[in-house]
């Protein structure tokens, strides 16, 4: 919520207490569970995050949960590491690429994002308990440890030998300023929007075109061999190419997708959020991998890596992971951003050729996405779902509609593979509107009757 208005410290102590209660309730059923571990509590570099995580420490050390509070801002991968790690439960204070007037508080477990069972639970028990504080907590750092894990999941001494040209790294004054200094240790490194800002630069700190200008004009002035960007948190990635231009999540999705199966032998299953692009199933299709779409939302893709069923994960918002031994389900943007560099040392290609190959033998896609500003939320996701279907036309741009996917939202496929996603955001007051085809000017033309059936519903 917003800061001051929704985001609270009273409200933070609330779903502090509730989180105590809850944590108690499920050690009592089972003593060894995922909760027998310590409470690790961090934060991210937003106005007073810091802060508003102390006091949610406070809470729980108040109810003998013996909390750890991060002496560092980290990225929220680092806190689902060390709930892999220690056991126990992990906090975020964090809204990750939301606006800087946002905050929020993601909960980790197991090395992943907290399932709706979860999360659930602890909201049953807000306001059920007064909060307490406690006036000491206890604080260590994790930075190190982070650093370790990044440094044991990556070919760095091949990325160093390999790439001569600068790498740019954008941080978008966002949580993981300077790790990519500290496990690279290049001197070809080119840092930016590395100070602290809780105003983020007067941008979102998304990862996304419109707000990476400043990392494509970085590119080049460096000449650099590539632009990579960390959102707030540090848990989604973006990327430029040597040309300084913007390759979309439904672009470098596919050439993640490609490098790992074709150079680490994945097999298992490709799983994805229903928002990104065609290009993975394409490419699933030839390798005789299975494929498979599901709600937006990273747990609803880790969990099949977590269970053991698929290998590689991935998400419209940039949000990336595949299985590794010593990993965790998790996306992370500087474990993405690591293993781009390693595409690129050990495949000998630049940026734009990795994307020219997968184009060549798998399709174009020219990608876009548009949000709009609602005052009326909505409420019963089916019936607003049939509303919508009710006003589509038979045929889109002259192409027959193949499918309909309501998983999350509306999905418009049609007969030629293009689709059409119209689904209100799960963090912020938009309707979000997504299109892929192979050509731009179409791609828009989807987009614009996303727009004009969603005004028929007034919803615009």
């Amino acid at each position: 919520g917003v800061i001051a208005r929704d985001f609270t410290f009273q409200n933070c102590r609330r779903v502090a207490q509730a989180i105590a209660d809850y944590v108690k309730e499920e050690q009592i059923k089972d003593k060894k569970g995922p909760f027998s571990g310590p409470m690790v509590i961090g934060y991210d570099k937003r106005f007073q995050s810091d802060v508003f995580a102390r006091e949610i420490a406070k809470v729980l050390e108040a109810n003998q949960m013996h909390p750890i509070l991060m002496a560092d801002a980290l990225p929220t991968p680092a806190v689902s590491y060390m709930t892999k790690k220690l056991g126990g439960l992990g906090v975020m204070v964090t809204a990750s690429h939301n606006p800087p007037t946002y905050n929020g508080v993601k909960i980790k477990i197991d090395g992943r994002a907290a399932l709706e069972p979860v999360t659930k639970g602890i909201e049953s028990w807000v306001d059920r308990t007064a909060p307490t504080r406690a006036a000491e907590i206890k604080t260590k750092s994790y930075r190190d440890v982070y650093v370790q894990y990044l440094k044991s999941h990556a070919d760095l001494s091949k990325i160093k030998a390999k790439i001569k040209k600068p790498i740019v790294i954008d941080y978008m004054h966002g949580a993981a300023i300077g790790l990519m200094a500290e496990v690279l240790k290049a001197k070809n490194l080119v840092e930016i929007r590395a100070k602290h800002d809780p105003l983020f630069g007067g941008v979102h700190p998304e990862p996304i075109e419109q707000y990476l200008s400043a990392l494509s004009e970085a590119v080049k002035k460096n000449k650099a061999a590539v632009g990579l960007a960390l959102d707030g948190d540090a848990d989604r990635f973006g990327l430029v190419d040597e040309n300084g231009k913007y390759l979309t999540p439904c672009q470098v999705f596919p050439m993640i997708v490609l490098y790992l199966i074709e150079k680490k032998k994945f097999k298992k299953k490709i799983v994805q959020s229903v928002s990104l692009g065609y290009l993975a199933e394409r490419i699933a299709k030839e390798k005789g991998i299975p494929f498979e779409q599901l709600p937006v939302g990273f747990k609803h893709v880790a969990e099949r890596i977590a269970q053991g069923e698929a290998d590689i994960a991935g998400e419209e918002s940039g949000g990336y992971a595949w299985a590794t031994k010593g990993g965790i389900a998790e996306r992370d943007g500087m474990l993405t951003a690591l293993l781009f560099l390693e595409m690129m040392a050990v495949t000998g290609k630049t940026p734009s050729q990795l994307w020219k190959e997968v184009e060549t033998r798998f399709g174009a896609s020219h990608y876009k996405r548009i949000d709009y500003r609602i005052h009326k939320a909505v409420v019963d996701k089916a019936l607003w779902t049939q509303k919508l279907i009710k006003k589509l036309p038979k045929k889109l741009l002259g192409t027959a509609i193949k499918e309909l996917i309501s998983i999350d939202g509306l999905k418009i496929v049609l007969e030629d593979g293009h689709w059409l996603l119209m689904r209100p955001s799960g963090t912020e007051p938009l309707m979000r509107v997504y299109a892929e085809s192979d050509k731009a000017e179409r791609t828009q033309g989807l987009l614009d009757i996303g727009h004009r059936v969603l005004d028929e519903v007034g919803l615009l």
